[in-house]
């Protein structure tokens, strides 16, 4: 379940990223940004439908 919250926080960080770098001109960044957004956020929203919310519980 530490996965999903995983891919949650580079999901977050990578969307602030690109949002920056597209913020100060520097294309090549955010594009890389915005890919990284969307790939991580692809697994992040397939591993919470898969596995489901994590829980916080064993």
């Amino acid at each position: 379940m530490g996965l999903v919250i995983i891919f949650a926080i580079v999901t977050l960080l990578a969307a602030y990223g690109g949002y920056s770098a597209l913020k100060n001109k520097n294309f090549l960044g955010a594009f890389w940004g915005i890919a990284s957004f969307l790939v991580f956020g692809w697994f992040t929203v397939m591993t919470v439908l898969e596995h489901g919310f994590p829980t916080g519980t064993h």
